[in-house]
């Protein structure tokens, strides 16, 4: 009798582990459409609560759901107009000082070099003549400059046009129909299967809000010491780089670096000597030091129980595998993960198998 069962068991998994196979990769296929539909259900997912909250205060939901596409709106144009500011504050002074900064550093950097017996000169002719070509015209020619140079596949064009558009679109549906959507999927749910899915779903939930809403504090909190160190510092551009730092700690270490680079970049620029970049070292360390030590493990918790060499293997994978919104993705969907492995460890312990 056992040995029909187990074939019977075996072909079960054996079907969904090729449904998974398949699932994963029509995903993969269909990455550039389904793009706009996995960031519309990211953001419902974060706005719905305040729907939510809205509509126990006798808020129509359709305005509450219009009310928080809005604030999403005034959010995105408000980065927007933020890195266009950083733009129109660096271009003009990368046009003025790149020159002067080539000369420093090829005499002074290359000296120290070749003691070790590197020859590096930095005042290359096709550098300086193509950074003057680039930087020559005003910010307007420079973004017509960019859209001829920057020549976009079909499925680019797509991406970011569902984006654009589709992505209200599809978050309106989702949100007004949020609770009958997920009363559906949980139908399809094996009957037997529905208090472990809803228990699962439930812990999964709750990992997620912990860790998107204490991200969301981490990067404000992060935006304002960044800012004020900066602009403290006497950087003209310290607000501007401050909160673009902040607000892309969500992308871990990538968008830190990102952040780093600009202030350094705006400290050679403006000062021109080593000041500038002691001030960038001392505000970005007692950010870093602020965030590693007290932000994330008071307002990120340590529910989420990430070893930092999982973190960098995850963002490498999912990078690999999904570009850049693999990067943006990796840390949620390990923890989402591992609310699976944690639920497989319960089952290991409470089986035979580990008593014995």
């Amino acid at each position: 009798m056992n040995a029909p069962l187990l074939n019977q068991e075996a072909k079960r998994i054996l079907l969904w582990i090729v449904v998974a196979v398949a699932l994963f990769a029509a995903i993969l296929a269909l990455a550039p459409v389904l793009t706009p539909f996995l960031f519309a259900f990211i953001f419902a997912y974060i706005l719905n609560p305040g729907v939510d909250w809205l509509q126990r205060r006798r808020v129509p939901r359709a305005i509450g759901v219009t009310l928080m596409i809005l604030l999403l709106t005034v959010v995105c144009v408000m980065l927007v107009l933020l890195l266009i500011a950083v733009l129109q504050r660096e271009i003009p002074q990368v046009r003025e000082q790149l020159p002067i900064l080539l000369k420093k550093l090829n005499s002074v950097v290359s000296p120290r070099l070749a003691e070790f017996g590197v020859r590096v000169r930095f005042d290359f002719p096709g550098l300086r003549n193509m950074m003057s070509d680039r930087f020559a015209a005003s910010p307007e020619d420079l973004l017509v400059v960019l859209l001829n140079y920057v020549k976009m596949s079909g499925s680019a064009l797509i991406a970011v046009a569902g984006i654009v558009f589709i992505v209200p679109i599809v978050m309106f549906y989702l949100m007004m129909d949020w609770h009958m959507v997920m009363r559906r999927i949980e139908g399809v749910v094996p009957r037997r299967w529905v208090p472990k899915v809803r228990e699962l779903t439930n812990e999964t939930d709750a990992l997620l809000s912990q860790y998107l809403r204490g991200q969301i504090l981490v990067m404000v909190i992060l935006a304002a010491i960044y800012s004020i160190g900066l602009t403290i510092a006497g950087f003209d551009i310290g607000v501007p780089v401050g909160v673009f730092t902040g607000l892309a700690v969500f992308i871990p270490y990538i968008g830190f670096g990102v952040g780093l680079v600009m202030a350094i970049l705006a400290a050679l620029l403006q000062f021109g000597n080593w000041y500038g970049l002691a001030a960038v070292a001392v505000v970005y360390g007692f950010g870093q030091f602020i965030e590693s030590f007290y932000l994330t493990p008071r307002l990120v918790g340590e529910r989420i129980g990430l070893h930092p060499l999982v973190v960098i293997f995850a963002l490498l994978a999912f990078g690999q595998l999904f570009g850049f919104f693999g990067v943006l993705l990796a840390l949620p969907t390990c923890a989402v993960l591992l609310v699976g492995a944690r639920q497989l460890r319960r089952v290991y312990l409470a089986s035979d198998l580990y008593r014995k």
